[in-house]
């Protein structure tokens, strides 16, 4: 099948499976005039490395996952480790980005809001402080 297949069965876009090919993460057979086939075994890769990026997998965590799923004598205990170290990633990301918010939200918070110009938002943007002077 041709690229523009292998995409509607795989729901990965033609230009993410041909930067999936240059990372040798997939490997069409390429035929006599130079185009690219896909087999239904490409497919089930792209399928493969669609839901690991549904999952926010890294692409070198992907490539590991792949080469673990492809290997019939691997250690579950390898996938697992790979599986909770991105949690623990994604944990530290949602932690992060709470973080911001409550920031963000302070910073809101001190804002008027009004006709004036003041603005905590846009002095804490800038890298003043007046709005810890404010505060005081």
């Amino acid at each position: 099948m041709n690229i523009g297949e292998a995409a509607a069965q795989s729901g990965v876009s033609a230009k993410m499976i041909r930067h999936y090919e240059t990372l040798g993460l997939v490997k069409p057979v390429r035929r006599a005039n130079n185009y690219r086939s896909y087999t239904p075994q490409n497919v089930a890769v792209l399928r493969f490395i669609r839901h690991a990026r549904d999952l926010a997998f890294p692409l070198a965590e992907v490539k590991q996952l792949l080469a673990l799923w492809q290997d019939e004598g691997r250690d579950s205990a390898d996938v697992r480790r790979i599986a909770l170290s991105h949690v623990e990633a994604l944990e530290e990301k949602a932690r992060s980005m709470q973080a911001v918010a409550a920031s963000l939200r302070h910073l809101a918070d001190h804002c008027a809001g009004d006709g004036r110009p003041d603005c905590p938002i846009l002095d804490d943007l800038a890298g003043s402080r007046r709005m810890a002077a404010a505060e005081d």
